[in-house]
């Protein structure tokens, strides 16, 4: 089952996390510059908007590929007590890029 987590910019109890860039600056770990000398940001690792707010999408493809970044992220997460979902299989079609 394919799967993908996403990171809210807010805490469990309600309150926003700051400072307001911390989804660009995650993201930016994995991104690389593209053709066109712009900011790529990868597949695995990607700000996104969802529900009409900005999220940090984490696929769970980057457990594999990169354990070490992927507990980073994760670790970084729930050490702020953000909010975390999952998405899987089904209920994928509900992310837009």
């Amino acid at each position: 089952m394919h799967c993908k987590y996403i990171i809210e910019g807010y805490t469990e109890d309600g309150r926003k996390f700051r400072p307001s860039d911390w989804i660009d600056r995650i993201a930016s770990l994995m991104a690389s510059y593209g053709s066109s000398h712009r900011l790529v940001f990868s597949d695995l690792l990607h700000p996104e908007l969802h529900d009409g707010q900005k999220c940090l999408i984490i696929d769970t493809e980057l457990e594999i590929k990169d354990p070490t970044m992927f507990e980073y992220v994760m670790n970084f997460a729930k050490s702020n007590n953000l909010k975390i979902s999952q998405v899987c299989d089904t209920m994928e079609t509900k992310l837009g890029s």
